[in-house]
């Protein structure tokens, strides 16, 4: 149970209605999260109006996107997005022992391309004040600069979505770790929580 209580679509304003519908069941199933939005009507039009707009547009291919959401979601150890991501991720043809091992140097199933996105990733998350002009260079080899932000902004705001999720406990939907599961990965993938901070 999240730590705010859930503001109904009817709560909401009129105009920000299809958006709460259309990101809560279009998008995927995040009607948890688009419940808390909700509680800033002006965020969720803008924020989850964004993502619904970058996906119609899908100017980056959603293997890569995938691959950057469930890496930084390991890294902030964000059990709500990688449960979410996981199948995603499975569904662009990755195995389930690369999702398990997608932050190992040695990680199966990774090609070169998929490498330089996870690397990015990495960097963008963990020490993006370094990260040298070397790795754009290889960027610009696979993907248009255009591309290359999108991947950026994404990556980012992953992050910002981790945060967001785990700050409000935000619960897991109905149905999404049966659909995690099914895709074969496993329980063990998901990040592993002490749970007395929330106690």
């Amino acid at each position: 149970m999240a730590r705010v209580r859930d503001i109904e679509i009817d709560e909401v304003p009129e105009e920000v209605r299809p958006t709460y519908r259309k990101f809560a069941t279009d998008y995927g199933p995040f009607l948890n999260q688009v419940k808390i939005f909700a509680h800033r009507p002006v965020a969720l039009k803008h924020i989850m109006g964004l993502l619904l707009e970058l996906a119609d547009e899908a100017v980056l291919p959603k293997r890569y996107l995938e691959i950057a959401l469930v890496v930084v979601s390991k890294l902030n150890e964000c059990t709500y997005c990688v449960a979410h991501h996981a199948p995603r991720l499975v569904d662009q043809g990755f195995a389930p022992e690369t999702l398990a091992k997608i932050l190992d140097d040695d990680c199966p199933g990774l090609d070169e391309v998929d490498l330089l996105v996870r690397d990015y990733a990495v960097q963008v998350t963990t020490k993006p004040q370094y990260i040298r002009d070397a790795i754009f260079e290889d960027l610009k080899k696979h993907f248009t600069e255009e591309q290359i932000v999108e991947l950026t902004l994404r990556t980012a705001l992953c992050g910002f979505f981790n945060r967001f999720n785990d700050a409000l406990m935000i619960g897991m939907e109905d149905g999404v770790m049966a659909d995690m599961l099914s895709s074969g990965a496993n329980e063990t993938d998901l990040p592993q929580h002490d749970q007395a901070a929330a106690g």
